[in-house]
């Protein structure tokens, strides 16, 4: 059980089944910079759909996976990106996040945060393994104080952290593995200003 302590919010993390891999290792998808971006259309935090179509090509595209809302790394990432989102658009360039809670998690977590880009809702998991990202199944829940209401945020799949950028066209720029969840936004905006 994982607690965490913060000024708007008290979490804890509670597994409930063993996870277990979506996919084999052989099986995954291994995209490299200069491939295409994979199209996909997902559910974004306010219950519509987001398709990836209707995005790529018109910015420079930030799409981060990330495990869980409201847990201690992916908040610090998710206000990271929140905080640096004001440079980040100055460079052109749309913040996507992407975990396996529903819409409704989504909302709580961006309430709690004040969290002002789009959050998809890839459930099933299948937008990670477009990008080649692990995920594992298993319920998992977490539950946090929010605005003095406890809430209980549950989730099916959990992706790993990984980053990409997709160029203006369409084309995998940049990607990272390897995220460290706090220092994440401050690395994309060096990035997206070495495309130019």
């Amino acid at each position: 059980m994982l607690r965490i302590n913060a000024a708007c919010c008290v979490v804890l993390l509670i597994g409930s089944a063993v996870l277990q891999p979506a996919f084999a290792d052989e099986n995954a998808v291994n995209l490299k910079v200069g491939d295409e971006a994979p199209q996909f259309s997902v559910e974004d935090d306010n219950g519509r759909p987001w398709k990836s179509g209707e995005h790529y090509g018109k910015k420079v595209v930030v799409l981060y996976f990330y495990p869980a809302d409201m847990t201690g790394g992916c908040t610090a990432q998710a206000c990271a990106y929140r905080d640096s989102l004001g440079e980040l658009e100055s460079e052109d360039v749309e913040i996507i996040g992407v975990s396996g809670d529903s819409a409704e998690n989504h909302q709580w977590f961006k309430k709690a945060h004040q969290l002002n880009f789009t959050l998809l809702a890839d459930i099933d998991g299948v937008v990670a393994e477009k990008f080649g990202v692990p995920v594992t199944r298993g319920d998992k829940s977490v539950k946090a104080i929010i605005e003095g209401t406890e809430r209980t945020l549950n989730r099916d799949v959990t992706a790993k952290r990984w980053t990409f950028v997709i160029d203006r066209d369409g084309k995998i720029a940049y990607k990272n593995d390897k995220v460290q969840a706090k220092q994440d936004a401050a690395k994309i905006l060096e990035v997206v200003k070495g495309l130019k």
